[in-house]
């Protein structure tokens, strides 16, 4: 039998206070007190027979620079922020995964069978049985446990909720059955692997990287394998600006061939020189044999290498100026950032939607409400998501409300960052 009220007596006492003030935010205490309770009470429905259960916590994302390089083995700036997923899960006897995320229907996914469903593509039980069969593929333990899952990461708000939910269950598969063994860039490597293998999407690593190691972290992905990660720590509030997430409230199904299509055009770039990644080629050439290029592959193809051969070197100029705390610089390189992805990587709408352009509109209303207090850009994947702005601190809440007034009520979210990735969340932090 379970425990839940010792715990939801320390929560009430205030005793995880100081780490929800980390991982939040200080005005967010009483918040996040009422959140941990509530997914607790949920856990004791649900699961009024399980052992007491632990907490855990997952971040998502916002990307920084380096818009789809990632899977072309290049480098990235990204950042977790203060919007998470949280857990409560304990151990159970049986050997299968039973979980409920809120507002969806109860699961249980049998570890018996750790092969790929057709049938779970796109799903969460795809994920948990991916992830727990690349655990077991690498020689981990993997066994059971109750799981209850409640979200402030927005779904399709291009903040990673999909990766976040890996990280997530991952890390509760090494807290629960590997004694917190797995470090955090393996995590995220075991992420990606689920979501290309049983979930069906082929995306690169930054996603799950960024929500897996936390703070602002320039990944160079040269070698999958072995990534290199670099953790800077910068304040952006402290300098002056505030970030802003801009739901653009596009259509976001039937986007899974936009996507795919982003790393297909550059591999086949890729491929004219005899190499599978862009990475791999040295932009001399490329240029040197666009002619060529534009016959063998297509227009749109020669234009997205571009975008990544300079948007690969703008992500490392982007991570030096968060060291040097050079915010002039790093705007400016954001901003060329949002151009490229416009006009040459082509992301900003499907192109089966050309009428419909919710992105672009945004880009257009915030480039004009700024005015010189700060830049915008497409954020993550791209394809009518969300748009990022950062603009200056004082001129913040004036943007939200006049934004608003154009993309809806609650589609602007004024986000931290937060230090650290995928979590078991205790009093001390």
């Amino acid at each position: 039998m379970n425990n839940i009220s010792s715990l939801l007596h320390t929560i009430s006492q205030g005793e995880y206070d100081s780490t929800f003030s980390v991982l939040y935010h200080e005005d967010s205490i009483a918040h996040q007190r009422e959140r941990y309770t509530h997914l607790l009470e949920l856990f004791a429905k649900t699961f009024p027979d399980s052992d007491t259960p632990r907490l855990f916590s997952a971040p998502g994302r916002t990307e920084i620079s380096g818009n789809h390089t990632d899977h072309q083995h290049g480098c990235v700036v990204a950042a977790s922020i203060n919007l998470d997923m949280i857990a409560a899960a304990s151990k159970n006897s049986k050997n299968s995964v039973r979980i409920q995320s809120e507002g969806f229907d109860f699961e249980e996914i049998c570890l018996d069978d750790l092969s790929v469903h057709e049938n779970e593509i796109n799903t969460t039980a795809s994920l948990i049985r991916g992830t727990a069969a690349i655990f077991h593929e690498m020689g981990y333990q993997i066994s059971g446990f109750d799981i209850c899952v409640t979200s402030e990461v927005l779904r399709g708000s291009g903040l990673s909720s999909s990766a976040a939910f890996e990280v997530l269950i991952g890390t509760v598969f090494s807290y629960l059955y590997n004694d917190a063994k797995l470090d955090s860039v393996l995590i995220a490597q075991i992420g990606q692997m689920a979501e290309n293998r049983y979930f069906g999407k082929p995306c690169g690593l930054m996603d799950q990287m960024a929500c897996s190691v936390g703070g602002f972290v320039a990944i160079d992905f040269y070698d999958p394998a072995h990534p290199i990660v670099d953790k800077t720590q910068f304040d952006l509030f402290r300098c002056g600006y505030s970030m802003c997430i801009v739901d653009v409230k596009g259509d976001h199904s039937d986007l899974t061939d936009e996507y795919a299509a982003v790393p297909a055009e550059m591999k086949s770039v890729a491929a004219f020189f005899g190499k599978e990644y862009l990475r791999q080629v040295p932009a001399a050439e490329f240029y040197q044999n666009l002619p060529a290029l534009r016959e063998k592959t297509c227009d749109r193809a020669v234009l997205r290498a571009h975008h990544f051969f300079n948007e690969n070197l703008r992500a490392q100029e982007v991570s030096q100026a968060l060291k040097d705390e050079d915010m002039p610089l790093f705007l400016k390189l954001c901003q060329e950032s949002g151009r490229s992805s416009y006009m040459y990587l082509q992301n900003i709408y499907p192109s089966f939607s050309a009428l419909s352009q919710p992105a672009s509109v945004a880009l257009m209303a915030a480039e004009h409400l700024l005015k010189g207090n700060g830049i915008c850009r497409i954020h993550g994947g791209g394809f009518g998501g969300t748009i990022q702005v950062f603009i200056r601190n004082e001129a913040a809440a004036d943007f939200v409300r006049e934004m608003e007034k154009i993309t809806g009520e609650n589609t602007c979210h004024l986000l931290s960052i937060r230090p650290c990735g995928g979590i078991e969340v205790t009093t001390k932090l």
